[in-house]
């Protein structure tokens, strides 16, 4: 079966052959690489920002959640922009406003208002990332033919993926110097992307069509509103009348969207994209999948320091088996995308993921990291097959729409069901951590209610809910903790184990949809007719 694809605003291909194309995804993946490093990076370093600034607990959890908020709440915009003044210019502008975000980041003064400075320049920072990663892989999708699209897509997004593990190495080796070179590390990175994209002589592609400004504020705000209850859901409690005010307002927000963008001349997403069942499996099965995979970065690293008693290094390193597994599959996903089409990857990819991830949990308590990695390769080979082609299928199969914004919509659920996993796995893990430490406790005699207090701190210490730790002073539950600390690894490590089951079943939920996809190959492209080409 063949499909054949509409053509599309972003960037034309670069004149030179292959040559060109290889120094266009260079450039594209040194962009995209100061993107997902910021993901994770932060983390290592916020009891060092804390110590300097001397931030509030929820003033740092902000300046984490500030760059994630912002990145979700202007993806789609990012997206149209791509349309409207084509991919390079849009890859330029994101580039420069993330670098400039990170510079002034890194800058941020000590006193009263350190913590406003950093939140705003993180929000920016993750405003700059919405609009580089649409226009970035819309120059890849854009400049290489059919043919050998799998494979580059494969390249770019088993190298961020990668990079997102980075994060944690490069954080913690940077942090050595000074926290603030997280964020000076950017400026390299930028100038070798900028020059780069210069060296390509990409040819952009404009659509000479109005911004739909009325959409991108009912988006930002009803994802924003969404995203922040989910992520704050943790924090707040999912019986605060606020979580479900922001969850449900924001759902409500992005239901007038959807209303909005049908009666719109020019409309920031062209929802009939959602008619192709091809897409629309695509996009179903990368929520699911997203459920599991970026949220492990957080339970797969706390997991490691706390139950394994690993460094902040060694946990990354930990995370490394996952991404082995993860880069090798995403090749291979790649070669089956262009080779079969997207639906026997994403067949493959969901089952390998969900029962590496199902045998992961079970070995969780065994407490060897080296014993796990086995487990975690195969859950990460998992998540590599299918990720690149079912991104690369939906981008290819979005007839009539453009590369900017289908790459909008799918990057807005990627980030959306981060968000969602990371909410919903992190309430179970709170629950269960504490309903074992508190049977733990009361086991070893200590009253319930002191059991259930000192079991509610070691659980907010060990999900950086909150900057109280294990009581150091007298007392009988402040004793019976330093005796059993090897007693509450374990009972953390049987609540993770929950949480990874729970991502097996994300991913078994995924495989039946994947056996919904209409199967076939994209084999054709077609120029867009009427486009304003600029260099």
């Amino acid at each position: 079966m063949k499909v054949q694809n509409a053509g599309r605003g972003g960037a034309a291909p670069p004149s030179g052959g292959r040559a060109r194309q290889n120094v266009a995804l260079a450039a594209m993946l040194f962009a995209v690489a100061m993107t997902f490093i910021d993901q994770t990076i932060v983390a290592i370093a916020a009891p060092d920002i804390d110590h300097e600034l001397g931030l509030s607990t929820s003033g740092m959890q902000w300046v984490v959640n500030a760059y994630l908020l912002s990145l979700a709440a202007f993806f789609a915009l990012g997206g149209r922009l791509t349309d409207l003044l084509g991919a390079r210019r849009v890859v330029v502008a994101g580039t420069l406003v993330f670098v400039v975000s990170s510079v002034l980041c890194g800058c941020v003064p000590r006193g009263d208002f350190a913590q406003t400075w950093l939140i705003v320049f993180r929000a920016t920072q993750g405003l700059g990332a919405a609009l580089l990663f649409p226009a970035a892989l819309a120059v890849v999708v854009a400049v290489f033919p059919v043919e050998r699209r799998g494979r580059a897509l494969a390249l770019f997004f088993g190298l961020s993926g990668a990079l997102t593990a980075l994060g944690p190495l490069l954080g913690g080796w940077l942090t050595a110097w000074t926290w603030r070179a997280i964020f000076w590390v950017n400026v390299p990175v930028a100038l070798v992307a900028l020059v780069l994209t210069a060296m390509a002589h990409i040819t952009d592609r404009r659509r000479e069509e109005r911004l739909d400004v009325g959409g991108a504020v009912l988006i930002a705000v009803g994802m924003g509103l969404s995203v922040l209850g989910f992520q704050q859901a943790f924090s707040w409690g999912w019986d605060n009348v606020a979580t479900w005010a922001c969850i449900v307002g924001g759902l409500a927000v992005l239901a007038l969207f959807v209303r909005h963008e049908r009666g719109v001349r020019h409309p920031l997403i062209n929802l009939s994209v959602f008619r192709d069942r091809a897409f629309t499996i695509d996009s179903i099965v990368l929520f699911f999948a997203m459920l599991a995979f970026v949220p492990l970065f957080f339970f797969a690293s706390v997991y490691a320091q706390v139950s394994l008693s690993a460094s902040p290094n060694q946990a990354a390193l930990f995370l490394l088996y996952f991404f082995a597994g993860f880069a090798v599959a995403s090749q291979w996903g790649g070669r089956i995308l262009d080779k079969s089409g997207a639906r026997p990857a994403l067949k493959l990819g969901t089952v390998v993921g969900a029962v590496g991830f199902a045998l992961w949990a079970g070995e969780l308590t065994d407490l060897s990291m080296h014993d796990q990695w086995p487990y975690a390769a195969l859950a990460g080979a998992g998540i590599g097959f299918l990720l690149a082609p079912a991104s690369t299928d939906a981008v290819n199969r979005s007839i009539g729409a453009s590369y900017g914004e289908v790459t909008g919509i799918t990057q807005t659920v990627r980030n959306y069901a981060a968000s969602v996993g990371l909410a919903v796995f992190g309430t179970v893990l709170a629950h269960v951590t504490t309903e074992k430490v508190v049977n733990t406790l009361e086991s070893r005699g200590v009253p319930p209610e002191e059991a259930r207090g000192v079991a509610r701190s070691v659980t907010e210490a060990v999900t950086g809910n909150a900057d109280e730790r294990v009581p150091e002073g007298g007392g009988r539950a402040a004793e019976s903790m330093r005796e059993t600390m090897s007693a509450v690894r374990m009972d953390f490590a049987e609540a993770n184990q929950w949480v990874f089951y729970g991502m097996a079943i994300a991913l078994g939920i995924a495989f039946l949809f994947s056996l919904r996809h209409p199967g076939g190959r994209v084999t054709e492209q077609t120029p867009e007719p009427s486009t304003a080409e600029t260099r």
